[in-house]
């Protein structure tokens, strides 16, 4: 019996120390996949400017004296290779968190491991609609808009300039193309079903998008629900049939710099999409404090970094979030404390936030950012236009 309870004894303090390296008190580990390989790899300036960002972090005394271990890996926008990643992170790494991974099939096919393992999943990229439902996920929170709302917003800006619009539709075969779709119907209600005339889906794994944009040239209105490749697919694609519609518009996801230049920039003016971030790139932020900040970051840890791309800023703007989250989390960084402190922001303002806008989130309602406003490419840079909006 002695024996015995020596023997469970040593047990549990082998549990309470992996309990307290994945909680640790000297180092803060953090886990993240991404697509540095593969259709989607361009998000790779992501991953990249984070780690750079917690080095100024460390380089700067840390988190309340902690610092951080940033552990990012290529999961090449694969499902099966993300879940493989974050096993490894998890059980081998021994991370407290995943942050800020990116996509919707490749966090879904690791969302009930984490909740299951109460490893918080914070900020997800990705806006689809499931990754906002605390009570029965409540480990898993998401950092983008919600997919619907963006289309919602899309929906509205037609129905108020070009309410007879001969719409066409063009999404990826998957819950991104399906959320977009799902809202931009929403907002057009009654009206879809005689202003949408075409739609088309293609797969992730399609070499080309080429004759699904055949099918749809005889529509006046464009919006196409595309991500990576096929953003510079239909953009040049677009272009090379002669096809100029009156509204043509991408998600937010897709607007990248680095996804417009292979379909030639002049292919791209005029294009619409949406944010709730500053471009950096735009004068009106010359002077702007937040802009500013982000720029002696880069100017000091990334100095050959191309600034046009607008995925740098992304990092660095969801980075910033996260250091609001931790920095709340004062002593007691366990992870239930994590996610109440992410529970619970109000009205945070961020360095790269658009003016008007704030972070504020609830115990019953995870979505960070709610609000967008539209933006139009001028073969340069994103330049805002109209109103901020909202998913009402």
């Amino acid at each position: 019996m002695k024996l015995a309870a020596v023997l469970i004894g040593i047990s549990l303090l082998t549990l309470a120390a992996g309990s307290a390296c994945a909680e640790g008190s000297d180092e803060i580990r953090i886990g993240q996949t991404l697509p540095y390989s593969g259709p989607a790899s361009g998000f790779g300036a992501i991953g990249r400017t984070q780690e750079a960002f917690f080095d100024k972090v460390n380089a700067e005394g840390g988190i309340n004296g902690r610092k951080i271990k940033f552990i990012t890996l290529d999961d090449a926008y694969s499902p099966p290779k993300t879940v493989e990643q974050t096993r490894k992170l998890v059980e081998q790494d021994e991370v407290l968190m995943m942050f800020g991974s990116l996509g919707t099939a490749t966090n879904s096919a690791v969302q009930r491991y984490l909740n299951a393992k109460k490893v918080p999943q914070l900020f997800v990229l990705s806006g689809a609609t499931k990754w906002a439902d605390p009570q029965k996920n409540p480990w898993t929170m998401p950092g983008m808009a919600a997919y619907e709302s963006e289309g919602v917003v899309y929906a509205k800006y037609i129905l108020q300039t070009k309410p007879d619009a001969r719409i066409a539709i063009l999404s990826q075969n998957d819950d991104f193309g399906r959320d977009y779709v799902a809202g931009f119907k929403r907002a057009l209600g009654a009206k879809a079903a005689g202003m949408i005339i075409a739609e088309a889906s293609y797969e992730t794994s399609a070499p080309t998008i080429s004759s699904q944009l055949s099918t749809l040239k005889a529509s006046g209105v464009l919006f196409g629900v595309v991500l990576g490749k096929f953003t510079s697919q239909m953009v040049k694609g677009v272009a090379e049939i002669g096809w100029k519609p009156d509204l043509f518009f991408v998600p937010t996801s897709a607007s990248s710099i680095s996804f417009l230049e292979p379909a030639g920039l002049d292919n791209a003016v005029g294009l619409i999409s949406s944010s709730n971030q500053k471009d950096t790139m735009d004068p009106q932020w010359a002077d702007d404090p937040g802009a500013k900040e982000y720029f002696a970051f880069m100017k000091q840890y990334m100095p050959t970094a191309d600034l046009s791309n607008s995925n740098y800023a992304a990092g660095y703007h969801y980075a910033t979030l996260l250091m609001t989250v931790l920095k709340a989390c004062k002593d007691d960084l366990s992870r239930d404390n994590i996610m109440r402190q992410a529970a619970s922001l109000k009205d945070v303002k961020l360095p790269l936030l658009l003016p008007g806008m704030t972070v504020t989130t609830a115990p019953d309602d995870y979505l960070p950012f709610q609000q967008l406003q539209l933006r139009r490419f001028n073969g340069k840079s994103w330049v805002s236009f109209g109103d901020v909006l909202d998913d009402r």
